[in-house]
């Protein structure tokens, strides 16, 4: 049995999509941005803690964690605490390109893979009132860099380079082929 180690409502639509059965069993730990690390290595870090935190509570289960960042210019833009860093973080995106990087952790038996996928986005100009109309919407709320590429947030795109899937967070096709890798093996 998978167990999903997030509460994502983007990841869960993912894997139900990609036709996986498996239950849903959030993470317990703070996601805590450590400044000296890499974007990367945040990413992969924090999914590692997730996924080892819900597999201390079910060692006989494969577990799937993830975790999604923004990075600008060497700085992290996680989930924003409010509408008015949601609006920061947008402000300082617009017209300018990002990196969005998923870390993912699968956890099976003794076996911890640890892996990230990283694509760019440009967004669009934005002006301040594009800016508010997208914040008051809700959207931004619990999304890295306050925006959903799969939702409303499209909106605010130019354009991306490398997988779409990794930035709604959850590089599918990697993800895909290993747990069909590992089921294979059950």
């Amino acid at each position: 049995m998978i167990i999903l180690a997030s509460n994502s409502t983007r990841r869960i639509d993912l894997l139900k999509d990609a036709g996986f059965n498996f239950e849903v069993i959030p993470s317990n730990i703070e996601e805590n941005i450590k400044k000296e690390l890499k974007p990367f290595e945040n990413a992969m870090g924090l999914s590692r803690e997730k996924a080892l935190d819900v597999f201390s509570r079910n060692p006989d289960k494969i577990i799937l964690a993830a975790d999604t960042i923004v990075a600008y210019k060497n700085e992290i833009f996680g989930k924003p605490k409010d509408r008015e860093d949601a609006f920061r973080m947008l402000k300082t995106l617009s017209n300018k390109t990002h990196d969005v990087i998923t870390g993912v952790t699968i956890i099976n038996n003794d076996n911890v893979d640890t892996f990230y996928s990283k694509s760019s986005v440009t967004f669009n100009e934005l002006s301040d009132d594009d800016i508010l109309s997208y914040v008051n919407t809700g959207e931004p709320i619990g999304k890295a860099g306050s925006y959903a590429i799969q939702g409303l947030g499209k909106n605010l795109i130019k354009t991306f380079n490398g997988d779409f899937f990794t930035i709604v967070g959850l590089p599918l096709k990697q993800v895909v082929d290993k747990l069909n890798l590992i089921l294979s093996d059950k």
